[in-house]
């Protein structure tokens, strides 16, 4: 191992760590075509007037363009909507922001807090209100000589142009993303099951468990939306529901250290190919396991549940659990706690809208060139869902010193004609790319498209190229000071509450496990490793913050750990249960989950848990010494006691 003290810190290496994405060919191709070609048409065309309408219809399209990402048609089609009309809305509301004042103030003021609001509703809305900002701010300082009503047409136009070529893409592709979300779960249990007993074993497990998760946000959302009249989807919620049991003894036998029989890993990954539709499984499922290990034997029943119902659409279609749509009162509640009555909104509404007014007077103040974007910096920066503040800031400014430059380049060197088309196509083919590595790689692309289809809009030559990076760093800047330093809440990790959740999320577990409900088990298994997904994101996102918080974050990585291990460890107890081990005591039970309780109460309190042991029998006695080791490193980490940590797989 090489020597820490060589090392970069663990927030550095967050900072400037890019994972190499495999190329997506097919969006490459996408973008390369969609997004030039209403440009081009302008440039055939000719005239003042056409490049106007060219340069409206290729901003639509790059929106459009951008919005879709994976997952169902359906899913692609609503955050290309949201993107198109929240921009459309933009693109209006931008044109009363120009010039100077107090109204362009408060109007970016108050569209910057509905636009924090909107975006905590989901992420197709999300996305919409960064389109609103955005296109506000180039509203703002774009100037054509087509009238409003025809810059949002050709806007629209564009945006349907790129519609299209998704639709396109999509009936084209060889495989349905819903049943690919499903094979991929059975390909991630094959995988754990041939990690067992390597230093890949808790990776794996936390794949299946994304896996997992990615599959039931896909499928049983889209089907409860489908109130029962897709057939497909009912099939293959049925193939989620069934593979429930083989999903707990994979993590069993991963857990325990059981080698799985080989006859089971290659059942799986046939299981992994039947599910898309590509081959047909044998008629007659694996025979029974009668002899050796528990976990061995809970995997072959497992693959024999799961292979009688992706072999008969009856069973598929019968196995799956109907999931009655909320009442609307219900639904509107939701929608209320989910945005005003959350604390992180209402914190957001604050930060972006001090951010965008901020940056808004700079617009106002400072002897800029192009100061709509500062304001559009600022609303890309800001984005809450996109991860640390403080890294796409960093990113940000990096990613579009390297962009401006490759612009300056092109600038200096292109004509005003088709070679423009052909630099902005091959920019944008690298988007899908760079948009899977990271943010700042993405910068790199995305400015020179911007740069090169605003020059062709308002011509202002190679100088135009460093003062956008100068408003860039504007923008930065006001995000690092008014929406990161000065703000309480980045100084208080909010692992801590994603810690209480996933404590809160085990206590449910361990009440569920052994009260004979297989539905109810089910349901917390997956609540409980989604909270620890879920903290695990949070984690990442705090290691890309500097010190203290990113030393703070590393020192909970052991107890975050520690708490995935107590989950592996109650569904090897369920398993044992199932295969003959002796139902626990409901007292022992109880004493398991209000340790919990108080562990949980530990971390929100800042307190110090207590030295006493818990003591259980049978197949709850591994799941109390977890549940210990859990308590000793919360007292480790606790405020006052952390010793320097080393950093996550070091």
């Amino acid at each position: 191992m090489a020597d820490r003290s060589l090392r970069a810190p663990a927030w550095l290496e967050e900072l400037v760590r890019t994972t190499p994405p495999p190329v997506p060919w097919r969006d490459v191709a996408r973008f390369a075509v969609t997004v030039p070609a209403p440009l081009a048409v302008a440039l055939v065309v000719g005239g003042s007037p056409a490049l106007g309408a060219g340069v409206f219809a290729t901003t639509g399209a790059l929106a459009a363009t951008l919005a879709p990402q994976g997952g169902p048609l359906r899913d692609r089609l609503r955050r290309t909507a949201a993107a198109v009309g929240f921009g459309a809305v933009g693109l209006v509301a931008g044109q009363f922001a120009s010039g100077g004042g107090v109204l362009p103030v408060v109007l970016v003021a108050v569209l910057s807090a509905a636009a924090a609001v909107i975006s905590s509703v989901n992420s197709a809305m999300s996305l919409g209100a960064l389109q609103l900002l955005v296109y506000t701010a180039l509203a703002s300082g774009l100037v054509t000589p087509l009238p409003q009503w025809a810059e949002v047409s050709f806007f629209a136009a564009g945006a349907a142009w790129a519609a299209l070529t998704t639709l396109v893409q999509a009936a084209t592709e060889p495989s349905d993303p819903d049943r690919t979300a499903v094979a991929a779960v059975f390909t991630r249990i094959a995988e754990l099951l041939t990690a067992v007993g390597t230093e890949h074993t808790d990776d794996a497990r936390r794949d299946l468990t994304t896996a997992l998760n990615a599959a039931y946000d896909r499928v049983i959302r889209t089907r409860s939306l489908a109130a029962g009249r897709n057939r497909q989807l009912s099939e293959l919620a049925g193939v989620l529901n069934a593979a429930a049991p083989l999903v707990e003894a994979a993590v069993a036998s991963a857990r325990a250290g059981v080698h799985a029989d080989p006859h089971d890993v290659t059942a799986v990954h046939a299981l992994a190919a039947a599910v898309p539709g590509g081959r047909e499984l044998p008629a007659e499922r694996p025979p029974a396991l009668e002899d050796g290990p528990a976990a061995r034997r809970a995997v072959r029943h497992g693959v024999r549940l799961v292979w009688s119902v992706v072999g008969d659409p009856e069973e598929r279609a019968g196995a799956a659990v109907a999931l009655p749509r909320p009442p609307l009162g219900q639904r509107l509640r939701d929608l209320a706690d989910r945005t005003l009555g959350s604390a992180d909104t209402r914190d957001f509404v604050l930060r972006l809208t001090l951010c965008m007014t901020v940056a808004e007077i700079a617009r106002q103040l400072l002897p800029i060139e192009r100061p709509y974007w500062v304001l559009l910096t600022v609303a890309i920066v800001l984005k809450p869902d996109f991860g640390s503040v403080f890294t796409r800031a960093v990113q940000r400014g990096a990613g579009t010193l390297l962009g401006v430059l490759i612009g300056s380049l092109l600038l200096s060197f292109l004509p005003r004609d088709g070679w423009v088309v052909v630099a902005m196509a091959i920019a944008a083919g690298l988007l899908p790319w760079a948009r899977g590595a990271n943010f700042g790689l993405f910068s790199v692309f995305q400015t020179p498209v911007i740069i090169l289809l605003l020059d062709l809009a308002v011509p202002g030559g190679p100088g135009l190229v460093g003062a956008r990076l100068a408003d860039t760093l504007i923008g930065c800047a006001i995000v690092l000071v008014f929406g990161y330093l000065l703000w309480p809440q980045t100084w208080r990790a909010p692992l801590e509450d994603a810690l209480r959740a996933a404590a809160l999320a085990l206590d449910g577990f361990v009440g569920a496990a052994f009260d004979g409900d297989p539905t109810a088990r089910r349901r917390a298994r997956r609540a409980t490793y989604r909270a620890l997904t879920e903290l695990t994101t949070q984690l990442q996102r705090r290691l890309a913050e500097p010190p203290p918080i990113s030393t703070r974050a590393v020192a909970w990585w052991p107890v975050i750990v520690q708490l995935e291990r107590t989950a592996d460890a109650v569904t090897e107890a369920v398993i044992a249960v199932r295969h003959g081990g002796e139902t626990p005591e409901p007292g022992q039970v109880a004493v398991l989950r209000r340790a919990l309780r108080e562990l949980e109460d530990d971390v929100r309190a800042h307190r110090l848990p207590d030295d006493a042991e818990i003591h259980a029998e049978g197949v709850l006695a591994p799941v109390a010494r977890e549940v210990d080791a859990a308590r000793r490193l919360v007292r480790d980490a606790a405020p006052g006691r952390r010793p320097e940590p080393a950093a996550p797989g070091s």
